[in-house]
């Protein structure tokens, strides 16, 4: 194996899966056992409304790409899987886990339209 910048790149991939693993699943930990709902569908770093109302999407968000990625990495170390079943499993878990986050962060901020103000409400005159 000649060390070129494809094994380099592939190395910092793997050696990135454990952290990545350890951050998405203490986080599944943190919203189902420890009932902290302070990451939950953060938007601009701000909770919905309702953050209870979303932590189980969130949980299960984290809680299986956290175990697709344990399972990847089980998978190098025991040599189950080879170079591009690994990095294409490991690549499409961790942009799923972001496009997911982001779906469920603007659904839990909806956009509010602004209603015109009624005379009643500003004080103006009544009919």
């Amino acid at each position: 194996m000649v060390f070129d910048v494809s094994v380099a790149l592939t190395w910092v991939l793997f050696l990135a899966l454990f952290p990545i693993a350890f951050f998405w699943l203490r986080r599944a930990w943190r919203i189902v056992v420890q009932r902290d709902f302070s990451e939950v569908a953060l938007k601009r770093g701000e909770l919905p409304a309702n953050p209870q109302k979303f932590a189980p999407y969130a949980a299960a968000i984290n809680l299986v790409c956290g175990g697709v990625v344990v399972a990847v990495i089980g998978g190098v170390v025991l040599g189950y899987l080879d170079y591009e079943s690994w990095s294409a499993t490991a690549g499409v878990t961790i942009w799923c886990k972001f496009l997911a986050d982001f779906i469920l962060s603007r659904h839990a901020h909806p956009i509010a339209l602004k209603k015109a103000a009624r005379p009643e409400e500003t004080g103006g005159p009544s009919r």
